[in-house]
């Protein structure tokens, strides 16, 4: 075996050409000391397992979601530019909706699991550091400063469907992997994008479908009797709940896709396997994450009227379903959303919104200097914080859906996973005997060699 040289593995990744990731990503499976049991390309590799060393892990944290620095928000802040919809300040490596980061991202291996926190959960004291730890590709440290224990256990959850889907089975979960989940928290992008959308340049009105499309609470703001809500379908302003709670959801999950995309380029960087998978058990992985869990009747969280609710339970059809509601170690929260139990009301939630952004530490007042801004003074000076009729038809639709609904969204907890990615060390007999010679990069060929010291094979 060769000495290692970890300041030239290092060097070597920071050189690597952007084309070539792109070129010669692919979806890698099969790792030392995996299995596949049968079909055409069944193998049993005749390698140990090796699990990946904490310099591996932390260049792939940091490409899932690694903080960067100030994100720039070059917006208009003129009143009706748009630009006060921002809730964040700081950048990570992925894009993030209104620079929320609304995405945490978990890493569990076999010596344990960690939560990467978000730049929200630092104090803006740490930060600094942060970004010069990233600046100078101190990446392991800055995995060290960033990720928080959970357990000392890799988590994981059932194989069988829907858990899991065939497809994924033989292959999830491999000893020495490590795995990578990222989860989305709806409400605070939802709640603000309310603020926004409830404004008077906007105007829009939301009805509710499962109600006979009756207004969402909304009713005393509409244009027709009065307010400054555009209630007339022929505008194209009126949207349902199902519509709006879909555009946060996708919002959410494209920046998952980012964590997953980024993922997969520093797997090829590295020359390592991985590959992204399904992980949407709506909350499988939540509960096995230590989360917070409740229950409601299955007839309440489809939002059944009374006489649906009613038949169900009567036909004992009404199982009850488990919810998420956040996530805590010790009392302390770690990642919670903008609404009960968390806030004492939906109103309190949309307050708790307000503040952070226009509040005496907001980011937009106190806070405004923690910025890329040169004249942050002129810009806090210029952005104006919601009117109260905009935060007045907020809260009345944030209490409707949540008394409704029992629940804020409406169609889902406010906790979200969709898909997982595991890396891991390529077996590469696997891919010389079923594959061409072009399936595997030469980055794969001469990882050991760069990262381990040793020959692969």
């Amino acid at each position: 075996m060769a000495p290692i040289d970890p300041s030239a593995a290092r060097r070597h990744l920071a050189r690597y050409p952007l084309l070539d990731a792109l070129r010669l990503r692919r979806s890698r499976r099969f790792n030392l000391g995996m299995t596949m049991d049968g079909g055409p390309l069944a193998f049993r590799s005749r390698h140990p397992p090796l699990p990946l060393s904490e310099d591996e892990q932390a260049a792939l944290a940091f490409a899932a979601c690694g903080i960067t620095g100030h994100a720039l928000v070059d917006l208009a802040y003129q009143p009706g530019g748009g630009g006060t919809i921002v809730a964040g300040t700081l950048g990570r490596t992925i894009a993030s909706g209104d620079a929320i980061h609304t995405v945490a991202v978990f890493v569990s291996d076999d010596r344990g699991t960690w939560l990467l926190r978000r730049p929200q959960d630092f104090p803006p004291a740490e930060i600094p550091h942060l970004v010069e730890l990233a600046g100078r590709g101190e990446l392991t440290e800055l995995y060290r400063r960033s990720r928080l224990k959970l357990s000392a256990q890799r988590t994981r959850i059932p194989l069988h469907p829907f858990y899991n889907i065939d497809v994924n089975r033989w292959s999830l979960f491999a000893p020495s992997s490590t795995y990578f989940l990222p989860v989305a928290e709806l409400t605070l992008l939802y709640v603000n994008g309310m603020l926004e959308i409830f404004g008077e340049s906007t105007a829009a009105f939301v009805v509710d479908e499962r109600a006979g499309f009756r207004p969402a609470g909304l009713g005393r703001f509409a244009r027709s009797r009065g307010g400054h809500l555009d209630d007339d379908p022929r505008h194209e302003r009126v949207l349902t709940i199902q519509q709006l709670e879909a555009l946060v959801s996708e919002f959410t999950t494209i920046e998952q896709g980012m964590v997953l995309q980024n993922l997969a380029l520093m797997t090829q960087a590295l020359g390592l396997g991985g590959f992204p998978h399904w992980a949407a058990h709506p909350h499988g992985w939540l509960r096995a994450l230590g989360f917070r869990m409740a229950e409601m009747p299955a007839s309440r969280y489809l939002g059944m009227g009374p006489v649906l609710r009613l038949l169900a339970r009567l036909l004992r059809r009404d199982p009850p379903v488990p919810c998420a509601l956040g996530l805590e170690r010790d009392g302390e929260p770690l990642l919670v959303p903008y609404c009960p139990p968390y806030q004492p009301s939906m109103a309190a939630a949309v307050k708790a919104v307000v503040e952070l952004k226009f509040g005496a530490g907001g980011i937009f007042r106190g806070a405004a200097g923690n910025s890329a801004w040169r004249e942050s003074e002129t810009i806090a000076a210029a952005a104006r914080e919601p009117s109260q009729a905009a935060i007045d038809a907020t809260i009345a639709y944030c209490e409707y859906v949540y008394r409704r609904y029992g629940r804020f969204p409406a169609y889902a907890p406010p906790f979200r996973t969709v898909l997982g990615y595991q890396a891991g060390h390529l077996d590469l007999d696997f891919y010389d005997r079923y594959y061409r010679p072009e399936a595997v990069s030469d980055a794969q060929r001469r990882h050991m060699a760069r990262w381990h010291g040793e020959e692969a094979g």
